[in-house]
């Protein structure tokens, strides 16, 4: 078990003025806090490791009084062409979730602060933003300075108490909780308006774009990796079609579009340090309008398994972690999905796992410029992209079963519910 940050703030062309003798690392952070209006001074600070896209660091700062707790994050702009965008979609959602809350919910609740002009972020230009923060907590490099770098940056609330699990390890209570808090988001957003955000990553979960996309890659074979992945590109093309799946029931309208998280992870949930109960959905980065499937097949892909993301060996889905994540997220979203939309949950699962896996390649045989991989690990993004493939075998093997509990869990929750759209 192990304790995240919070959530993911910043102004215009904003420079950083360095003192003597200071760690710049340090000096930006408190420069940041001082454009998003937080009072005191930070008396502690370190980088956070977990995650794949985004730099952040946990601050305390002190008012001479309080000691207050927050995250600083660096958005990154290789991902998110469009900060700003990104950073009005969780405006708009984190104001819709707060207006449903009671005031004790809202403390417990993300919190993105604004600088003067009313930006939830900051962007930082030349110099400022060449400075280096380092790649560990107290590191002193810099980086050349250019009046080309620009980053953007965002400050939020630390939600104190709070626990969150990087791995489920075989927990089925955690599962069942996880699936709450994500079934319960979707819940609470059924009544926006999804056309209001902006799509912050094209193609997202375009399954048949992203594995022509990998098929193209591996034609020109840029880095000439290709040899490496023969077996795992002969996989990925003898599914393609399945793959497609998703994609041609939105083409026909069988699925409708929802506001969905898109990057469910049980990390990506907060809970209560001591009951374990789920507080809050954290990492918004990648709210879009999208299918539940893809949702509920992500966790089921990150924690309903026997193995880490990027092991192979032992790989297979458990049913047992499916059956608590699929109890836990129809409590809460049992009565609001379609017939299609039931029957598309074990589907949505294999296909975001092939599609996962097709994106970790793609990334490997261009450079691994997406996803952060452990420079001890070569070839950490390949080893991902064979474990991926390694459960989506599984899946499909278990296909009926999956359903089967689906089918079994919507039953039970129908019985319970005299409304249901089911």
């Amino acid at each position: 078990m192990k304790k995240k940050c919070a959530g993911p703030g910043l102004s215009e062309g904003a420079q950083i003025k360095y003192n003597a003798g200071k760690d710049p690392a340090e000096e930006k952070l408190q420069y940041i806090c001082r454009q998003f209006r937080i009072p005191g001074e930070i008396v502690s600070w370190k980088r956070l490791s977990g995650g794949h896209i985004n730099e952040a660091y946990y601050a305390e700062v002190s008012d001479g009084i309080n000691v207050r707790e927050y995250l600083i994050q660096r958005v990154n702009t290789y991902v998110f062409h469009d900060p700003a965008a990104v950073m009005k979609n969780i405006e708009l959602i984190t104001r819709h979730l707060m207006d449903k809350e009671t005031a004790p919910e809202r403390r417990q609740r993300l919190h993105y602060h604004h600088t003067a002009d009313g930006k939830n972020y900051l962007v930082l230009q030349g110099t400022a933003a060449a400075a280096c923060v380092g790649t560990a907590a107290g590191s002193k490099g810099t980086r050349p300075a250019s009046t080309e770098v620009s980053e953007y940056w965002r400050l939020c609330n630390y939600i104190e108490s709070s626990v969150s699990f990087e791995e489920a390890a075989g927990d089925a209570e955690v599962l069942r909780k996880a699936g709450q808090a994500f079934g319960r988001f979707e819940r609470q957003m059924e009544d926006f308006d999804a056309a209001q955000l902006t799509e912050t990553i094209p193609h997202f979960h375009d399954t048949a774009w992203r594995l022509q996309t990998l098929f193209d890659i591996a034609e020109r074979d840029p880095l000439g990796r290709v040899k490496d992945a023969l077996s795992e590109l002969a996989l990925i093309r003898e599914h393609a079609e399945f793959g497609r799946t998703l994609c041609r029931q939105i083409e026909r309208g069988e699925l409708p579009l929802r506001v969905t998280h898109n990057d469910t992870k049980t990390n990506n949930v907060l809970f209560d340090r001591e009951t374990h109960e789920p507080l809050v959905v954290i990492d918004l980065d990648t709210c879009m309008p999208g299918l539940v499937c893809h949702d509920f097949g992500d966790t089921i892909r990150f924690a309903a398994c026997t193995a880490g993301e990027d092991e192979a060996d032992g790989m297979h889905l458990d049913l047992g972690l499916f059956r608590a994540y699929t109890e836990g997220y129809l409590s809460e979203m049992g009565g609001v999905l379609t017939e299609a939309e039931l029957d598309s949950l074990p589907v949505g699962a294999a296909v975001i796992t092939l599609e996962l896996a097709s994106r970790f390649l793609a990334d490997y045989l261009t450079g691994d410029k997406y996803f952060r991989v452990d420079e001890k690990r070569p070839g950490h993004n390949l080893r991902r992209a064979r474990a991926q493939l390694t459960l989506f075998q599984d899946m499909m093997k278990h296909m009926e079963d999956m359903s089967r509990i689906v089918r079994e869990t919507a039953r039970g929750v129908k019985a319970g519910h005299k409304d249901t759209s089911f």
